[in-house]
This record gives structure tokens, C-alpha cells and sequence, in this order.
């Protein structure tokens, strides 16, 4: 049976849901507003989906866990450092005010500047891969720690359960992206390939320092990394951290959709007879998916199968997509849960094209390297949208018919996982 056979006024009770979910995003902005990952305003956040969930589920449950909230972002402050110093060493070598003089000393602390300049510029590409590239827990150790939580809220089955789906959101929302917010998606872009390009080019000059060159060519490696000085010090503003964005739409609108579905449930007495359905308000994605991994640590060997749908972000609707693909293009998701949610797209009327998150990542991928079997759904123009990470983010920027197809998608991918489970084909 599909969720719009479910109940003879389907759209009117999809239209509650959606109504429901744009209620509460509301609500939670003004009553509690930005929630910084990790600290107390997410906690409180989370607090607030438990009680209001409590009378609609057969359970919810708190399940708290250790945090380095600020860890993840602040690699790129520590790269901008560092290249800032691998390419003080750098010019100071090629300029080298001493050359005319044969003092061992110097040419020895040239030498060892040659060195520290590799090394800076070497740890910084090892933090932008292990920290954004891959979402490696690699600065954490030496940052302050926090307690948060997940809120796990649950419709149990019938009879024995078999099988479970989860469906969430993430409650936190991020520091503001300065140049998003001042001049959008070509800004951003534009900084990031900056950033990056100075990065892997004073990498060679650090390389070819060392190397005996032609005077004209010490001058253009000279101009070209002091050049690059004024990237790595823009890179140092790259996040407000003063500045945490309401997160309307990035990430409410997942929270809320996901909780919608237990809600029609409940609204409509329905029940499924082996498949326990899981609405997650999971915390602290901002900060490298701390809240998924968490999930996914203690969940991953309870035994029974299932399946994660990661929620994120409901506003462009245009640009909705089932994403197979994760973490900058590097994790593939389930194919069959990929499957399932095109399928449910097709039942929700929608026919959902796959799309990658090519810059980036959502719960879905930590869920997937956890143990689960994982998809998304998401929809965000990727350029990305103006108002992604900035203070644009506002409940007065949501798109009800946006919200209303992606609830309708996540019933269908429910039902449709409770009638068929897993199969390669739909």
C-alpha cells in the first residue's frame, strides 16, 4: 500500500503534516533561535523535540555524547595560519638579504625555513583532507570538549520487529560563511578555489626552493607567493564565529519532516507490522556529522536491519534529488535505499533525479560508514543557495510546497520499505 492510499483525504492530512512541520521550524526560531553545535542553545533545542514528541511515540529517548563542537571548522583557521607562516619562511629563503655574504649561519637558517615552510604547507593539505574531505576526527583531541545529544523518537511495529527505518534531520545550525553571505555562491566559489589553488602552489615553490634557479625565475616565485598572502588572510575571516545562523531551512526543515511522518502515523492509527519507524534529531552535523557517527556507533550492531534516510534542508524545489553519492563525491551511498527513495518519489508523483554532494556532506555518509545502509534527501540548489550558512536562513525564506514533497516522499519511502523491504529493483 502506498502512503497516499492510506487515508481517503490524503492531501489534506499531507497538508497538516507540512503545516505541522513549518509550525514548529517557527516556533523553535523564535523561542530558542540559532542552535551552536554542541552548546546549550542545541541542547535546549533537542529538549523541546522530546517533550513534544512524548505523546506520539512509543518511545523517546535522550542519548547524549561527547562533542569538540568547534574542532571541524577550525581547521580552516589553522591552515590560514600556517600557510601564512609556510610562506613568511618562503619569502625570506628566496629573498634571502644575507646572499651576498658567505655566513654559514644564515645559509643554515635559510635551509631550515626551506623546511618549515614544506612542513606548514604539508600539515595544512593533510587538516583540509582529513578534516573536510573526509570528516576525520583529527583536531578534536586538542579542542574543548562538550556533552550533546541525539533525540531518538520511535514508532514501534505490531508484531515482531524486523526491520527499522530512520528518518532525521540535524537540529544544529552552522557559523555564518562571511562571503556566502556577502556575495553568495560566486564568492564562495571564488574564495575556495583561492584558498585551495594558493595552497597546492605554494607547495611547489616550497618544492623548487631548494632547487638552484635562474634570478629571473627566484623573482617570479617570489611575486607569485607574495601573492598568495592576501588569499590565506581572507581565508582567516572565512567564518563569523560570532554569527550563528537561524538555520530555517538548513536544518529544521529535515528535523520536523522526519517527525512528521510518525505524526501522520499516529494521526491516522497506522501502525506496520514488523517495521519500527525512527524519526532522529540528531546533533552537531555542523561539526563533522559528530551526532550521525554517534548514532551510528551505538546502534549499528543491535541486530536487527536498517536502514538510514538522512534529511536535509527542504527548500528548493527544483533542485530536490534521492543523493546516492556523499562527503564531496568520495562516499557511495546504498544503492538499494537510493533505490527505495527514487521509487517513493515516483509514488509521491515527483520522480526524483540522483544527485551528489559534491562539496560537503550530510548525516547520510557517517550513517553509511557506520554500518547502515544509507541514502538522502535534500533539496538546496548546490551553487550553493544564498542563503546556505548565512543569516538568510530565516523561517520567512521556507517553501511550503518544498516541505509538503518532502514529507510526501518520506511516507511513501516508508510505507513502501514496510510493504517491500530492500530490493535492487522497485
Amino acid at each position: 500500500m502506498k502512503a497516499s492510499e492510506s487515508n481517503a483525504n490524503y492531501p489534506s492530512r499531507l497538508r497538516e503534516m507540512t503545516n505541522y512541520t513549518v509550525r514548529e521550524v517557527k516556533k523553535v526560531c523564535k523561542e530558542i533561535g540559532p542552535r551552536e553545535s554542541g552548546e546549550e542553545s542545541e541542547r535546549k533545542a533537542q529538549a523541546y523535540v522530546a517533550q513534544s514528541m512524548k505523546d506520539v511515540c512509543d518511545s523517546v529517548e535522550t542519548e547524549e555524547f561527547d562533542v569538540h563542537p568547534k574542532a571541524f571548522m577550525s581547521w580552516v583557521v589553522i591552515d590560514s595560519v600556517l600557510m601564512l607562516i609556510s610562506v613568511c619562511c618562503l619569502l625570506f629563503k628566496l629573498i634571502n638579504p644575507f646572499v651576498a655574504y658567505n655566513w654559514t649561519f644564515y645559509h643554515n637558517l635559510t635551509s631550515a625555513l626551506g623546511v618549515v615552510a614544506v612542513a606548514c604547507t604539508v600539515i595544512s593539505i593533510v587538516l583540509l583532507v582529513a578534516e573536510f574531505l573526509f570528516y576525520k576526527q583529527f583536531i578534536d583531541p586538542i579542542m574543548p570538549k562538550r556533552k550533546t545529544c541525539n533525540v531518538v523518537c520511535t514508532r514501534k511495529a505490531a508484531g515482531e520487529t524486523k526491520r527499522r527505518i530512520v528518518i532525521g534531520g540535524h537540529i544544529d545550525s552552522a557559523y555564518e560563511w562571511r562571503y556566502t553571505n556577502l556575495g553568495g555562491a560566486k564568492l564562495l566559489t571564488t574564495m575556495i578555489i583561492l584558498g585551495i589553488g594558493s595552497i597546492v602552489l605554494n607547495l611547489a615553490l616550497d618544492i623548487m626552493s631548494f632547487f638552484n634557479v635562474p634570478s629571473w625565475l627566484n623573482i617570479v616565485m617570489i611575486a607569485l607567493a607574495a601573492c598568495t598572502v592576501i588569499p590565506f588572510i581572507m581565508c582567516l575571516f572565512f567564518l563569523n564565529w560570532k554569527l550563528v545562523v537561524p538555520g530555517a531551512n538548513d536544518n529544521l526543515t529535515g528535523v520536523f519532516a522526519s517527525m512528521a511522518v510518525i505524526r501522520y502515523m499516529q494521526a491516522n492509527d497506522i501502525r506496520f507490522e514488523n517495521t519500527d519507524v525512527i524519526a532522529l534529531s540528531t546533533a552537531c552535523e555542523e561539526a563533522g556529522l559528530r551526532g550521525a557517527k554517534a548514532f551510528a556507533k551505538k546502534h549499528a550492531d543491535d541486530g536487527i536491519e536498517t536502514i538510514c534516510i538522512a534529511v536535509d534542508t527542504l527548500r528548493d524545489y527544483d533542485y530536490m534529488g534521492v543523493y546516492n553519492k556523499d562527503m564531496t563525491g568520495t562516499v557511495k551511498l546504498d544503492k538499494q535505499v537510493a533505490a527505495m527513495l527514487k521509487k517513493a518519489s515516483e509514488n509521491a508523483g515527483l520522480n526524483l533525479d540522483y544527485a551528489n554532494v559534491f562539496f560537503g556532506s550530510s548525516d547520510a555518509a557517517a550513517f553509511q560508514q557506520g554500518g547502515f545502509k544509507s541514502a538522502a534527501l535534500a533539496a538546496m540548489d548546490p551553487a550553493p543557495a544564498r542563503y546556505y550558512h548565512t543569516r538568510r536562513d530565516t523561517p520567512d525564506n521556507m517553501d511550503l510546497k518544498t516541505v509538503e514533497a518532502g514529507i510526501n516522499v518520506l511516507l511513501e519511502a516508508a510505507f513502501l520499505y514496510d510493504e517491500k523491504g530492500l530490493c535492487d529493483e522497485y
